[in-house]
């Protein structure tokens, strides 16, 4: 993989290869060999849980809220719910309690609620111009602002929106230097990386012109707007995503991680297609070509100390990759369309992940056996979920 633009000056991180030994990830990977099955956990863990879902029909309405995991009484429940004007995607948790939710691209609301699943701000992104969102939203890092990943339609180019915090009301405008801005998070300093999925769309979200596929991870200075840097896989089909990182970006042995979908012509080469790009501070990498057998890695979230686990509801797994083993990818869930994922502590701390998958709930963790709780009722989980807090 190459860059596009010099990298930002600060200490690279040590190559993949040597990050962690063989040795290491083959324990941990034993640990990994268990039923996927439902079983009780071994040690009862509590977890409140940000989602979006709609009811099991696709024309069922949307709502937003928190589900309430319970581990030892093996029940989910609904903390609160909020109706929602049309598809969600991205959701943030804010101090209270309350979502920030932004709807699904291209989108044209976003809406606040607070701990009590009261809508306290909601507003219209039409009334702002061109610019449309892109699903995505998160906090600056000293909470003052907001960005949102935006395409503005009348030229093409990908925007990221910089917003007051309280009223969302957009107050400026950053070039992502790329198309289809998709995801993004920020870094030890506060500044931005940013997934440009690279597919040039219309505003109804059709995609054309595909041979002109144009994906890119940026490095966006928040105190400006400025590129700090731009990277590539070799690869012009695969559209970057969703991002997550192994561990705090302080950490200098922090890796991104960045899930992604395959775009060629033909099937049988999406479906040769890697779903992982990891960017280790210096340059982005494909460290292995195993994949779901599809090409199309729905989310990621950090897994097994500094590891990644990837959904592909489209190949009903969820994939395991360790730096440990960069070359290798290995199933841990295998259910009907998992989907969104997030790290989770479980009984004990050791990089588990929770999922929603056609059934409910469910869980994985390197120490304990799986675990799935049902939905509270027929419902249908949208792309991501975020665990708010954990007992």
């Amino acid at each position: 993989m190459h860059s596009l633009f010099p990298p930002p000056a600060s200490p690279a991180p040590a190559s993949i290869s040597r990050r962690r030994t063989l040795q290491a990830m083959a324990a941990a990977l034993a640990a990994t060999t268990l039923p996927t099955q439902a079983r009780a956990a071994a040690n009862a863990t509590r977890a409140v849980i940000g989602a979006a879902w709609r009811g099991p029909r696709a024309s069922d309405p949307n709502f937003a809220g928190t589900l309430v995991a319970d581990w030892a009484a093996r029940t989910l429940s609904f903390g609160y719910t909020v109706p929602l004007p049309s598809r969600p995607h991205g959701l943030m948790a804010e101090a209270d309690g309350g979502l920030l939710v932004c709807s699904a691209r291209p989108g044209t609301w976003m809406l606040r609620c607070d701990g009590q699943g009261k809508v306290v701000t909601r507003i219209d992104v039409q009334g702002e111009g061109e610019c449309r969102l892109g699903g995505h939203i998160i906090a600056s890092a000293d909470g003052e602002q907001l960005y949102t990943t935006e395409t503005d339609f009348s030229t093409g180019k990908g925007k990221i929106g910089v917003r007051e915090r309280r009223s969302l009301r957009k107050i400026a405008e950053w070039d992502t230097h790329g198309l289809d801005p998709h995801q993004l998070l920020l870094d030890a300093h506060g500044h931005l990386f940013v997934a440009n999925g690279g597919i040039p769309r219309t505003p109804s979200d059709r995609k054309f012109d595909i041979h002109r596929m144009d994906a890119s991870l940026v490095h966006i200075d928040t105190s400006n707007g400025s590129l700090l840097g731009k990277w590539k896989v070799d690869d012009a089909r695969l559209s970057l995503r969703h991002m997550a990182w192994s561990r705090a970006p302080q950490d200098p042995d922090a890796l991104l991680g960045i899930a992604m979908q395959a775009e060629h012509d033909l099937e049988a080469e999406r479906r040769r297609a890697p779903i992982l790009a990891v960017f280790d501070g210096n340059s982005l990498s494909i460290p292995t070509q195993e994949n779901d057998g599809i090409g199309y890695a729905g989310d990621i979230a950090p897994a097994l100390h500094d590891g990644f686990a990837l959904s592909s509801h489209q190949a009903d797994v969820a994939n395991l990759w360790h730096p440990g083993l960069p070359e290798r990818m290995r199933p841990i869930i295998e259910l009907k369309a998992p989907y969104a994922l997030s790290g989770w502590h479980g009984a004990q701390d050791g990089g588990g992940i929770v999922v929603a998958t056609a059934y409910g709930l469910g869980s994985w963790h390197p120490s304990t056996p799986p675990n799935i709780l049902p939905w509270p009722e027929a419902m249908a989980l949208d792309n991501h979920w975020i665990v708010i807090s954990e007992a």
